[in-house]
């Protein structure tokens, strides 16, 4: 592999000792996360997007869920203890997470945000998470994933 450019989430796998794979993919502008595993060959069903949202108490939240599914905001703000959740605005990516839309990783962001992974990431032996831009995909055990973020798994999509 040539000299490639580490985004953040890589870094912290590395510092954590954690193996991944990167797929990288041509895209230069946001595409949705069927898009992306169209593009790597991922499957659907293994393949996360990660989305920000925020509690009635101001507090952020991460949530990772299957690409092909709705989060459900009331099981959202539940597992979390909050009233209410909504996804923050596209605009405002960049500035809390640190990502841009369509490359925001559960791993790295500014900030470390109480994070929860739809459970269903359990059955697989590994999964395909945004690698930190766009146009990079990580492939890692969902387990190594949640010692790193310290996230809890829950059923949260509709």
């Amino acid at each position: 592999m040539g000299k490639e450019a580490k985004t953040n989430a890589m870094r912290i796998l590395e510092r954590n000792s954690i193996s991944y794979e990167v797929l990288n993919y041509e895209c230069d502008e946001f595409i949705d996360g069927m898009h992306t595993a169209e593009l790597t060959g991922a499957p659907v069903e293994q393949s996360f997007k990660t989305l920000v949202m925020q509690g009635k108490s101001g507090q952020y939240y991460v949530y990772v869920v299957p690409i092909a599914e709705e989060v459900d905001l009331k099981a959202a703000a539940k597992t979390v203890g909050e009233k209410s959740v909504e996804m923050i605005h596209v605009k405002d990516i960049t500035k809390i997470t640190g990502y841009v839309r369509g490359g925001c990783s559960p791993l790295g962001m500014k900030k470390a945000f109480p994070t929860v992974v739809h459970e269903s990431a359990k059955e697989y032996d590994k999964i395909y998470i945004s690698g930190g831009r766009i146009g990079t995909t990580i492939v890692l055990a969902p387990e190594d994933l949640m010692k790193v973020i310290n996230a809890s798994y829950a059923n949260i999509i509709q």
